[in-house]
This record gives structure tokens, sequence and C-alpha cells, in this order.
């Protein structure tokens, strides 16, 4: 019952984002009366489920980098607070970007926390802000052109247009409610991937992983925000921007999804960097700017008659405040729940540079001098350690963040029988798990002597070198790793 309390606030944000962003998808079906608010309804949820749980983990990653929030409780708090501003943007009737309310409410428990922002990872999230409307647009164009000539050279009857029209707006809703699930569930319980309370579960030799029970729990929510509130906001982008015929709202669906899908599937990735193509960044973008971008596309094609500057004013408006309400609102909240309901929001992370850190350091090529200035003194505030680490060495940002990395403290007692009692024996392999029985009782005080120790007992520990053709192997270790470190925790020495 516990974790389902400390869930409800990102079930409210998941319900808060298909309230809001089915409109994305079916928004300008309904606003045509192409297709019925009921039927739009259903679809949307199903697909949404479909694409949450089956490719979800893509973009959720880059979002974990941007901080990591370390207690169920400021997961709780985080998410909230981007519910919230959801909830106010969806009120006011604007197509509100869940992406930025969350990235904004993340940054709010960073601040809080003293803890360090990716500036890399929030570098990539903010650009794809500008480039999501831009692709978006430039992909409507290029599809309203060439439906267009096939038009023109098929020369369909009237109703035989609309009833192909019709189906196309079906097909390509579906299509749009998996990119948005498989991109945006990331929005709505990436935030509880550090902290998952889910344990994998081995069955009939198939793994139905923690995260993937997490993003099914936040998609199911946001079909509920579908069913229940989503129709107010398909009108005002149905019809309340550009005036859409059926043909130009087919167009906007499938130039939204396509965007959407881009940003989201790990396997397109995979496929485009081993054929040598230029990818995609796997981060939760914007689905409201992507169909924003559409419309605008179809708009400008039109040479810009019939855009209601007025109403784009108000939604641009809102883009702006939603990551600075949901910033202030994180963090104001975040107070309250520490000091009035006494509940832990941020885990204290503890920094040492000491002979191990050193000697690593030294292993690695870098420089270290200057550690000594810094060795034997425990540190509690990643900010202030990272900056007294700075001052004290001089090195580049990248160096910084290794050596920060090798200086976290953790504390780990290596116990395969706990793993196997949790039954995540099956998701190791043979190679795997004879490793870390060679381990059986080694305690640590920081996880990558852990996993170098594991890398050493068997190559299967090992990550591949760091390219996107290897992102799937990689990610798999990185996620049973992460998975070991959580369970093999005990109580840190003081």
């Amino acid at each position: 019952m516990d974790i389902l309390v400390f869930l409800s606030s990102g079930l409210f944000l998941g319900w808060s984002l298909g309230a809001n962003d089915a409109a994305n998808v079916f928004g300008t079906a309904v606003g045509s009366r192409m297709v019925k608010f009921r039927t739009a309804a259903f679809l949307c949820s199903f697909f949404i489920v479909l694409g949450a749980t089956i490719s979800g983990s893509g973009a959720a990653h880059t979002l974990g980098q941007l901080g990591a929030v370390n207690a169920l409780a400021g997961a709780f708090t985080v998410a909230l607070a981007a519910a919230l501003a959801t909830f106010w943007m969806t009120r006011l009737k604007l197509p509100v970007s869940t992406s930025q309310a969350v990235v904004g409410a993340i940054i709010g428990w960073n601040l809080y926390a003293s803890a360090l922002t990716d500036t890399g990872s929030l570098t990539r999230i903010v650009l794809t802000w500008i480039a999501c409307p831009l692709l978006s647009a430039f992909n409507a164009v290029i599809l309203m052109l060439l439906l267009r000539w096939a038009i023109r050279r098929a020369k369909p009857h009237l109703l035989e247009l609309d009833a192909l029209t019709r189906y196309g707006l079906l097909i390509v809703g579906a299509f749009g409610s998996y990119s948005l699930g498989a991109n945006n569930i990331a929005n709505v319980m990436g935030i509880f991937l550090p902290e998952n309370p889910f344990h994998d579960v081995h069955f009939w030799g198939l793994t139905f992983n923690a995260t993937q029970q997490l993003f099914l729990l936040g998609s199911l929510a946001i079909g509920v925000g579908v069913v229940t509130y989503s129709q107010r906001v398909m009108r005002t982008v149905g019809g309340g921007l550009v005036r859409m015929s059926p043909v130009a709202a087919l167009v906007v669906v499938l130039a939204h999804s396509i965007t959407l899908f881009l940003f989201a599937s790990a396997r397109l990735e995979h496929w485009l960097a081993s054929h040598g193509l230029p990818t995609f960044p796997l981060v939760p973008v914007s689905s409201s700017q992507a169909v924003i971008g559409a419309i605008i596309g179809i708009g400008l094609l039109r040479g810009g008659r019939g855009i209601r500057y007025n109403i784009l004013g108000s939604i641009s408006l809102g883009w702006l405040a939603t990551p600075l309400v949901a910033g202030v609102m994180s963090f104001l909240l975040l107070f309250f729940v520490e000091n009035v309901f006494d509940q832990e929001v941020y885990r204290t992370i503890r920094f040492r540079i000491d002979r191990q850190v050193v000697e690593e350091v030294e292993r690695l090529h870098l420089p270290s001098e200057g550690l000594a200035a810094l060795a034997g003194r425990d540190m509690s505030n990643p900010v202030r350690f990272r900056r007294r680490l700075s001052s004290a060495t001089g090195l580049p940002e990248n160096q910084l963040d290794l050596i920060t990395e090798l200086a976290r403290l953790a504390s780990i007692r290596v116990d395969p029988g706990v793993l196997a009692l949790a039954g995540g024996r099956d998701w190791l392999t043979p190679g795997q798990w004879q490793a870390l029985e060679t381990l059986d009782g080694n305690s640590y005080t920081r996880s990558w002597a852990f996993h170098r120790d594991l890398g050493e007992a068997s190559p299967e520990w090992r990550p591949l070198p760091d390219s996107k053709v290897n992102r799937y192997w990689n990610q798999d270790l990185r996620r049973k790793l992460e998975y070991l470190d959580r369970i093999f925790q005990t109580q840190p020495e003081e």
C-alpha cells in the first residue's frame, strides 16, 4: 500500500498527460469530426499501453541522467509538482508540454538536494524542444505535398476519399498513440526508475522486468486520463489553432507520430547506427510541440493564412512558463513534504578521496595532482564536493565527472542467495551467475569496484565499446548492475 501511495503522484501525472496529450494524437481527427471521441479514446489508450511497455525504455535513460531522484518520497513530490503544473495548463485548455514540466520539476529537486545537474543531458533535451516542432513542421509539409500529388494522380471520388481519410486517421492515430506511449512514459514514470519498488518477474524463460511493470502501471493511468478528460483539449488542438480539412488532419497526426517515433525507438537508432547513418537522440520530446509544429507547417504551406496567432502566442507562453512553474513548485513541495510530513525526499550521498580512488585515477591515466588536498575528508554535498575538486585539480568537466563518480561511497555486500530468493537468478546468464558466485561474501565501499571485479571474473559482465550499435547490450548490462547494487546494498558504516 505504501508503494501505491508514493506512486500516486506518478499516476496523477500519467492521468494529466493522457488528459492533455491525447489531443495531440486524435485532436485533429476529432476536431474535424472524422472520428468519434469514444473510438479515438479507446484506440489511443490501448496503443499507449503497448508503446509504453514494449518500447518505453529508450527515452527514459536520458531523463534519468538529468537527475537521479534517489528517494521514493522525493520522486513522489517531483512527479506531483509536474502533474500539478500540467493539470493547471490543461484547465486553461492549453496543450502544455509534459516533458518540460518534468524537466523543470527534476531541476527543482536537484537544486533542493544540492545534486549535480547533468548539463549534457539538459542541453540535449532543451535542443529537442527547438528541433521537435521544426522537424514536425518539415515532416508535415513533405507529407502534405506527397499526399496532394497522390490525390491528383489517383483522382478518387469524394466519398471514397472521405472513407480512406477516416481509415487513415484511425491507423496513424494508433501509430501516434504507440509513439506517444513509447516516448512520453519516461515523463510519467522515469522519475521513479532510480527507486523502482518493483522487482523483475521471471516465468517460462521470459522476463517481465521492473521497468516494464512500472511503465505498464503508468500507461494505464495515461489511458484513464484519455478516456475521462481529454475531450476538452482535443477541441482546442483540433479546431482552435488552424481550421483543418480531414486530409490535413491526417497529415498532422502522421507527422507528429513520426517525429515522436524518431526520438523514442531504440531499435531504429540501432539500425541507423549499424548502417552508418545519423541517428536521433533518445529523449522524451514534447508531444504538444510536435503536433503544434505540424499544424503550423500546414498553415505555412497555405501561405500563413488561417493561423490564429493569438492562440499560438498563448500556447508558446505556456511552453515558456511550464518548466519555471514546475521547478518552483517542486522546490516548495519538497520543503513542505520533508519538514511537515517528515519524509526523506533525498538520500545523502557521501564522497571521499582515498587511496582506492587515487589508484583508480592513476590506472585510468588521469591526472591525480591536487587530490591529496582532499584526501580523507568525507563530504555529503555533491555540488560543494565538485566545486572543491575543480578548485584543487583544475581538470576539465568530463574528468571531473569521472572522478566524482569514483569518489562516491556505497555499502555493498555480495550475497547470491539474496538474489536467488528475489527471483533474479534466471535473469543472469550462466557465466554471469558463476562470476557472481566467486564474489560471494565480498564487501565493497564503491559500486565501480564491485562492477570491476565482476568484469574481471567474466567477460559477460564487461560493457562493450560505447557506441550506438552496442547500446542494447550496454543498457541491459547497466540495468543488471543497478539491480545488483540495490539488492546487495547494506546500511553504510558511519
